[in-house]
């Protein structure tokens, strides 16, 4: 189990790490903070749009925050992305979450939703 916000956040980042080589851009790329990008030319409800944020970590004060954009932007509910251990971290989007403590299985419900976003990104043809 770990506790600790920056091994937290490091965790969760080495998992986020290889969609760069999936088609999305790493912009922020600090000890405190990483998130991923699509550049991709889409068009969202008529909209057209540049990029596309796909997720992101940040350290918090006593915290890690993993926030994973593509829940909302696919207009998928979190429901059959994000499992009942992960949505107990929920924050009040539906995107958010803030970990505290994160053990084996937690780890592998943040790369299950990862994976099952990147499916959705990849499906809709955003990445």
């Amino acid at each position: 189990m770990k506790t600790d916000s920056i091994e937290i956040f490091q965790t969760i980042r080495a998992a986020m790490q290889p969609y760069t080589a999936l088609g999305f851009t790493a912009r922020a790329n600090t000890e405190h903070n990483y998130d991923l990008w699509s550049e991709k030319n889409v068009v969202i409800d008529g909209k057209k749009k540049s990029e596309l944020h796909f997720a992101e970590v940040k350290v918090l004060k006593d915290a890690v925050q993993f926030t994973v954009y593509a829940i909302d932007m696919a207009g998928e509910k979190k429901q059959g992305i994000v499992d009942q251990n992960l949505a107990a971290y929920e924050n009040e989007k539906d995107n958010d979450f803030t970990i505290k403590q994160l053990d084996d299985a937690l780890m592998e419900n943040v790369k299950e939703v990862l994976e099952r976003c990147y499916q959705l990104f990849k499906q809709k043809e955003w990445v």
